[in-house]
């Protein structure tokens, strides 16, 4: 077991055995009296050792290829082990003197087959799929032939949490997405939310790895906020004047009814004593940070309160914001192209297993997507340009129409990724009309500093833009989206004092990573018009 000054990378060397396959004996987690599965199933060998090469590695390129490490490698059998987990699939064979369990813990996408004996344990209790169980055992390999590597002969069964199979609401059929949003608080039991949950969280151990290898510093930033980042006014109030209003209490002082002035809500009475919302974006306030300590982040949630029902739409959603400071639109191009490669070859180097589950299951071109897309240099291209490729597009009928001005559509995007350029393309110098305010006016004064970071499957990936550093021009750009001045008076402040060049981007990787199509599929706990389950 990991002693406690084992560094964080090792520790996880050492319980997933990746990165060390000659090691005879498998580790405990350091927190648990359990071996995760992962630490079994996803050693090159897959448990078996050298003794099992010929049915565990097919492929002769690949055999040749990890042979210095699988002539290393002892393999699992004979070792005692305790697992603990959720039964996939089970049944019981040899008249009722046996049973087989799939079992799975959630530390990769594969099972580890569990052998039990009638004398051992109730078989009838263990074979219902979503049992728990916990068992101890001798990891043993399989006769030759058999699909799996390795299994686990149980000599001891610990805990079982048992299952009425009639009221279970996760059966072993393959189940929509549409039905798993029902069921919530059972979604990651399946071998796809699963899944998305392991890319999720490799990536954001992937997003904070890039940016604190480049110096960045990570600031979290409100979550209850003053101020309306984009200008959309589609935010979510943060009040308590209603919950006073409904409040039923026995106190003469307390009158019923929301209290007003002037014919107006009178937010001096609120919680905060003005009106305050859920944060859109951390940006505008991140940028204090970037405007002081040079090259920052954010990364946390935000919330839009647009009722709206399309796939790439929710209420609540976590995003990454990153400003880097004395820097313009190019630098800011640049970094982004390095931090969508970044990502791409983390998923493929530390996430693969569950990357191919997706491949097979769901979406069998996102290795290649995400292969493609890390290796590939990014095609650059200006609005003007691309909206002239778009009018010329040969044998394409958009549903939307082109001109000069709109807010490209996710078609357009697709077109130019995966049709003309076949890759990914950055556009640049956006029509100032439809893009915020705090974006910097280019000197043609009918374009802004913007840049999207455009990709094969869903388009946009990646928003950014030069920030607007002059005073007197992010003051017209206020007051022409409508915004009142009073609100944005300390933004101004880092134009009035210290103003530096600086840019930033957001965006958001898991449906592009994933294949799927609903961002409510790949969020844990998703929000949109009507639900907030949980």
């Amino acid at each position: 077991m990991a002693d406690h000054t084992t560094p964080a990378s090792d520790q996880l060397a050492a319980v997933t055995l990746k990165d060390d396959v000659s090691a005879s004996t498998v580790k405990k987690h350091r927190f648990s009296d359990r071996v995760l599965i992962r630490s079994i199933m996803s050693r090159p060998d897959g448990g078996a050792g050298k003794e099992n090469i010929k049915q565990t590695f097919s492929n002769l390129c690949f055999l040749i290829l990890l042979l210095p490490q699988i002539l290393l490698t002892t393999g699992l059998a004979g070792q005692r082990v305790r697992v603990g987990g959720w039964v996939k699939t089970g049944r019981e064979q040899g008249k009722g003197s046996f049973a087989f369990l799939e079992v799975n813990d959630g530390s990769c996408p594969a099972n580890l087959q569990v052998i039990v004996d009638a004398a051992v344990a109730d078989l009838a209790q263990l074979v219902q799929t979503g049992t728990s169980v916990s068992v101890e055992g001798l990891l043993k390999n399989p006769p030759e032939g058999t699909r799996q590597r390795v299994e686990l002969q149980v000599e001891k069964v610990i805990d079982v949490g048992t299952v009425d199979p009639a009221k279970y609401p996760i059966p072993k059929t393959k189940l929509s997405l549409e039905f798993l949003r029902d069921r919530i608080h059972f979604r990651p039991r399946t071998n796809k939310i699963s899944a998305v949950a392991r890319i999720r969280n490799a990536l954001a151990f992937a997003n904070h790895t890039f940016f604190q290898e480049h110096g960045f510093l990570y600031v979290h930033t409100p979550i209850v906020t003053t101020n309306d980042c984009e200008g959309a006014g589609e935010m979510f109030q943060v009040t308590t004047l209603i919950n006073e209003a409904e409040r039923v209490s026995d106190k003469a002082e307390l009158t019923p009814g929301i209290p007003q002035k002037d014919g107006k809500i009178d937010y001096g009475k609120d919680f905060f004593g003005r009106q305050a919302f859920l944060t859109v974006s951390g940006q505008l306030q991140v940028e204090t940070y970037a405007c002081a300590v040079g090259n920052v982040y954010t990364f946390g949630p935000t919330f839009r309160a647009e009722n709206s029902h399309t796939c790439r739409h929710l209420a609540e959603f976590w995003m990454v914001e990153p400003e880097i400071a004395f820097a313009d639109l190019k630098d800011d191009m640049n970094c982004a192209e390095a931090y969508v490669k970044f990502m791409c070859h983390w998923l493929l180097e530390k996430c693969l297993d569950d990357m191919e589950f997706m491949a097979k299951n769901y979406d069998k071109t996102c290795i290649d997507r995400l292969r493609m897309v890390a290796s590939t240099p990014f095609e650059r291209i200006s609005y003007t340009e691309a909206v002239e490729l778009l009018l010329v597009a040969e044998g394409t009928k958009f549903e939307k129409a082109v001109e000069w001005g709109i807010d490209l559509a996710s078609e357009h995007e697709r077109y130019l990724t995966e049709v003309k350029f076949q890759k990914p393309v950055i556009v640049y110098n956006y029509p100032k009309g439809i893009k915020a305010f705090y974006m910097r006016v280019n000197d043609d004064l009918n374009t802004v500093a913007a840049m999207d970071v455009l990709v094969p499957k869903i388009g946009e990936l990646i928003g950014g833009s030069q920030r607007e550093e002059r005073i007197d021009i992010i003051k017209d750009r206020i007051l022409e989206m409508g915004l009142p001045l009073d609100p944005y008076e300390w933004y101004l402040d880092l134009r009035r004092f210290g103003t530096v060049k600086y840019c930033g981007f957001s965006l958001g990787l898991i449906l592009f990573a994933t294949g799927i199509d609903k961002i409510r599929d790949v969020i844990p706990f998703p929000r949109y018009p009507g639900r907030a389950d949980l």
